[in-house]
């Protein structure tokens, strides 16, 4: 059954003997100017799960992933990766940490100076200097390869489409194999058939990566096709969680609005 955010709180404590969670947000607040954006919010996403957090514009679900990545510094609560509170960690520290991660902006924030293929190279210059040129290419070549760009090396972002540039930003981000995958909006701005493609190619990934994937969207469907576990988002508050038939089924009045405007 879906729980309420009061009911999910109080389960949220892993039972005794389970795996310790990829990722455990417990109890997070962050305000902004006075402006509370996350009203203690507990999340938690297993090995090999894909959580999905909705929300109208402004309910806090970008900062969320900035808040996971380290972006930002909440106000009070706990962020672990693989039971590690990441709070307050040395820079040095921090930074093992986010090599962990793969993020998708919803921009895609591609370099626009560099071609699809230099955009891709640019973390594996950065932190794998033990990789040899030639290894480092053959390396980029697979990752485009496997969002189906492989064609597309030398472009500029500039000439190839928003959902292209997606699939380069999604390659960037497997470049250094990370355990976890935030993805915030990775459907904006497509046209349904470009929307679709990016949601199968995360499909995809998924089955062969077996990461830990936190996705923000307020694509509904979306959501429903790469995640088997939602969280709705209402000024801070986690206002549902559970699969997308439990959000079906909810007699909570402002998860029925948001089914029906989505």
């Amino acid at each position: 059954m879906a729980t309420t955010y009061d009911i999910a709180t109080k389960q949220a404590a892993p039972k005794q003997g389970s795996p310790v969670p990829v990722i455990a947000v417990e109890n997070l607040y962050k305000s902004f100017a006075g402006h509370k954006v996350l009203n203690g919010v507990t999340l938690r996403v297993n090995q090999g799960e894909t959580l999905a957090v909705l929300g109208r514009s402004g309910t806090g679900k970008s900062v969320l992933l900035r808040l996971i990545i380290g972006l930002e510094t909440p106000d009070s609560g706990s962020i672990s990766i693989h039971g590690q509170n990441i709070l307050g960690l040395a820079l040095d520290r921090m930074g093992a940490i986010r090599k962990k991660m793969g993020f998708l902006f919803q921009q895609s924030a591609l370099y626009d100076s560099l071609t699809v293929q230099e955009n891709v190279a640019f973390p594996l210059e950065h932190h794998r200097r033990d990789m040899s040129r030639s290894e480092r290419s053959d390396r980029v070549r697979q990752l485009l390869a496997e969002v189906g760009m492989e064609g597309d090396l030398e472009k500029m972002p500039s000439d190839i489409s928003g959902g292209m540039q997606k699939r380069v930003g999604l390659a960037r981000a497997l470049a250094l194999e990370p355990e976890i995958l935030l993805l915030d909006e990775p459907t904006a701005g497509l046209d349904p058939i470009s929307s679709g493609e990016i949601d199968e190619l995360i499909l995809k990934l998924q089955r062969e990566r077996r990461m830990a994937s936190v996705v923000v969207t307020h694509d509904l469907h979306s959501a429903k096709t790469i995640a088997g576990h939602l969280a709705l988002l209402n000024e801070g508050d986690v206002v549902i969680e559970g699969t997308f038939d439990d959000l079906q089924h909810s007699d909570i009045e402002f998860v029925k609005e948001f089914l029906q405007q989505s």
